[in-house]
């Protein structure tokens, strides 16, 4: 068994992601809406345009809208007509049986709820940095292997036995695949890198890790390479 050291550094919620929503992405979302010349637009003022343009629809019609412009190829028009009517009422981004979609869901409903006034779910996502420290400096190693499914099992031992990932997924956080982990930690960015440890932002739905904002310094273990 390999050991390491997991310390949280800093936990925060987050109301948006910070990469969610582009200038790009306003300026393509407005020109599917049929918004007149939107390339007039000032850069500073895209956002709020677009929350405009959406509330111009009925939420459903807006929610049709932002799914059609986000998931173009991954879901067929009547499944976006379902969706957009669950939507307003649903977290999506925890409900729906599809991972992968997850955090296309969040996004979506980000936008909605704000350019709704609370209208839809409130979405809330958490950012943490998390330290990990190999006992055996070769062992870090095994953090470059399927990082997500790693990283989830390294930070599953700083929650609950009752937490919902625990309930979920004990099957997979023992060994073996878990290609859901990739959907559940939605961002990974590594930094601080030494010859034993590595720094991790992470984000993820308040869904899976909010209980990590209470871990405390532990260790924790991986099968061998």
């Amino acid at each position: 068994m390999s050991t390491f050291t997991v310390e949280r550094l800093s936990f925060q919620h987050l109301a948006a992601l910070p990469t969610a929503w582009s200038n790009a992405d306003y300026l393509s979302l407005l020109n599917q809406l049929n918004y007149d010349s939107p390339e007039a637009i000032a850069p500073a003022e895209l956002k709020e345009m677009t929350q405009m343009a959406l509330t111009d629809l009925e939420p459903a019609e807006a929610a049709e809208a932002v799914l059609t412009y986000l998931f173009p190829d991954d879901l067929t028009k009547g499944q976006i007509d379902q969706l957009a009517h669950q939507l307003q009422t649903e977290k999506l981004w925890e409900e729906n049986p599809n991972f992968a979609l997850h955090q296309g869901f969040f996004n979506a409903t980000q936008l909605l709820y704000d350019a709704y006034n609370g209208k839809f779910p409130h979405p809330q996502a958490v950012e943490f940095k998390v330290k990990i420290t190999a006992a055996d400096p070769a062992d870090l190693a095994l953090l470059d292997q399927e990082t997500p499914a790693t990283l989830l099992r390294l930070l599953a031992p700083g929650l609950s036995d009752r937490a919902l990932l625990h309930r979920l997924f004990s099957d997979q956080l023992a060994a073996g695949e878990f290609p859901e982990a990739t959907s559940i930690l939605w961002q990974l960015t590594p930094s601080e890198k030494t010859e034993t440890s590595v720094v991790y932002d992470i984000i993820s739905s308040d869904y899976w890790l909010e209980e990590f904002k209470f871990a405390d310094t532990y260790e924790a273990t991986l099968p061998a390479a």
